[in-house]
């Protein structure tokens, strides 16, 4: 059976620590979340320990029940999603005018984290929530926010976003859903959709489904979209569900993972929707939800790792097979604990790489989606929006590779009996798989960071990673301690400048050539990231090793082996990205 215990120390590590809460106590909502961050963090970690954890293995084995049109969860979800929305998780972050506790992005991050180790298949239908709650808070508007996001944050309904269709994908531009205005002011709404998340499930007694559709002479592609807020039980002026509107589930597409979680197939039949924003600019509104869900996406991938972490580490202390090349680590007994093979200290040791600086990395995106929306100073929330817009596709790609390569290296680690069920493994693997596809894969990542964010502003999004990074190398450069860290930095920052210059140059002469690397790029902008991310947690860890040695000694121990072993990976990735696009767009198939 596998087991999960929330990295709690860590967590504190990072607020505590890392971000720079205490010089920002005057920001909207921070002093009271970081007077109660302990606690929050402790009641988080109580229920996903012991109401989400123990129902990921037995949702995975039973199910779900599809039967003409309603979808019934695996047993006890219903009840764990009560227990979730009495305790207050649902509206954590949600404005209070609408019942949220208006709590900061940086402490729900760490929430999300423990349900997607827990039980991703149930955090799946909060989070779709949570962006369906963000797209109609900005873009709604107030009768529907009135109307609608009181019962969507108390979390007695969901909501969902509704893009993709059999021949649409990626290309959102080739949408066939049709939306007909009516004399009352509503749309009709008409088309299907696939891959719907949580699109029809028995927890909650509304689904308010975000759909993207066409209205009558809408400009061709993505210009002509517009968005629409389409509920499963049509909302009365006093509040109150009415008739069910002409929606409905066709079926359940059957997934290599996640099976606890409904992925549905939609028909909307002259279905009554409401247009969310303005007509033909529906793309803007969803993207609010898309980046938010892009971020929350990278956490399913950090929660899988963390999750895999920790069940390949009690595996590789426990497990018996051959001896230490170094000799008898556990003469007493007939082989040692294969914790002492180097390989499997390797596979160990990327895993908490990827973890504890991802996870920090993540944090920091969320105190800067918090600084963008609450601080006072227009400056400091540009800076802080532009730090976001940069990250959000590394976030997205990174670590969602990472955690499924996480998966994977624990199942590795487990040997054949990672391969069956009865240790969870198996099941990581699988569930992680899909985040790397969901809102837009990371090859669409790679392209954004590429031909989006590298030249918006002629750079002016690349400055809030590079100053940053360039500050703080110049801060510890002369510290002998830091060194080891310091060099290998400022080496990697310049091979980044370096692979930045080719992009650009390369895209602006055949953009094949920038997109055969897109990829490699992202993966090379993010082994930067992270060795900056791991040099700032060795400077904090050196100063304060003395105070709990055991903690902050694993820190620097785990930033020397990213040095050491993760971080020379730049400089191949560089090479490939130089060698252009020529050998992949002049092959044959």
């Amino acid at each position: 059976m596998p087991k999960y215990k929330a990295p709690i120390r860590d967590f504190k590590f990072v607020l505590q620590d890392f971000l720079p809460l205490a010089e920002n106590t005057a920001v909207q909502g921070f002093a009271d979340a970081i007077e109660m961050s302990e606690p929050v963090l402790e009641a988080a970690a109580q229920l996903c320990e012991e109401v989400l954890f123990p129902l990921n293995q037995s949702g995975d084995e039973e199910g779900l029940i599809y039967n003409d049109g309603t979808v019934t969860t695996p047993k006890g979800f219903k009840e764990a999603y009560k227990t979730y929305c009495e305790g207050g998780w649902a509206d954590f972050t949600c404005d209070p005018n609408y019942g949220g506790q208006g709590l900061p992005e940086w402490l729900n991050i760490a929430i999300m984290e423990m349900a997607c180790s827990a039980n991703l298949s149930f955090g799946l239908t909060p989070g779709l929530s949570h962006g369906a709650y963000n797209a109609l808070a900005l873009h709604a508007t107030d009768a529907i926010k009135q109307k609608y996001l009181p019962k969507l944050v108390s979390g007695e309904w969901s909501g969902v976003m509704c893009l993709t269709e059999p021949q649409a994908g990626t290309d959102l531009g080739l949408i066939r859903t049709k939306a007909e205005p009516q004399a009352d002011g509503s749309y009709k709404i008409t088309g299907n959709k696939i891959f719907i998340s949580s699109g029809e499930h028995d927890l909650t007694e509304n689904i308010l489904h975000l759909v993207l559709a066409r209205l009558p002479n809408a400009p061709k592609g993505t210009k002509g979209i517009s968005l629409f807020l389409v509920p499963k039980f049509l909302v009365k002026d006093n509040g109150e569900l009415g008739e069910r509107n002409n929606l409905r589930c066709d079926g359940l597409e059957h997934k290599m993972g996640l099976t606890a979680s409904p992925t549905c197939q939609m028909s909307y039949n002259g279905a009554k929707g409401l247009l969310i924003g303005e007509p033909n600019k529906g793309m803007k509104a969803m993207f609010t939800m898309m980046n938010a869900a892009r971020i929350y996406v990278g956490i399913q991938g950090l929660g899988l790792g963390e999750v895999a972490y920790q069940n390949g580490v009690d595996y590789a202390k426990e497990r018996l097979q051959s001896r230490s090349l170094t000799g008898a680590k556990l003469p007493n007994k007939e082989a040692d604990t294969i914790i002492c093979h180097p390989d499997v200290r390797r596979m160990l040791l990327i895993m908490r790489a990827f973890t504890e600086g991802a996870r920090a990395l993540a944090m920091l995106t969320a105190f800067n989606i918090d600084l963008a929306h609450r601080h006072t100073d227009p400056e400091i929330k540009q800076n802080a929006d532009d730090f976001v817009q940069l990250m959000t596709p590394i976030v997205k790609a990174y670590l969602t590779d990472m955690g499924f390569e996480s998966a994977n290296l624990s199942m590795q680690i487990h040997g054949g009996y990672g391969y069956i069920k009865d240790y969870g493994i198996e099941q990581y693997a699988r569930d992680a798989r899909i985040a790397q596809i969901y809102e837009g894969t990371n090859g669409i990542q790679a392209l954004d960071l590429t031909f989006r964010k590298l030249g918006f502003a002629n750079g002016r999004y690349l400055k809030q990673f590079f100053h940053p990074a360039e500050e703080f190398i110049t801060k510890y450069n002369d510290n002998s301690a830091m060194a080891e860290f310091i060099k290998p930095l400022a080496k990697n920052l310049d091979y980044l400048r370096k692979a930045t210059i080719y992009i650009i140059t390369a895209g602006l002469k055949n953009p094949d050539d920038a997109a055969a690397g897109a990829t490699e790029y992202l993966r090379l902008f993010s082994l930067v990231v992270l060795a900056w991310i791991w040099a700032k947690q060795a400077a904090i860890a050196l100063e304060k090793q003395a105070n709990e040695p055991e903690f902050y000694n694993a820190k620097i121990a785990t930033a020397r082996f990213f040095f050491a072993k993760v971080l020379p990976d730049v400089t191949s990735l560089l090479q490939s990205i130089a060698s252009g696009g020529k050998s992949v767009m002049g092959a044959e198939f």
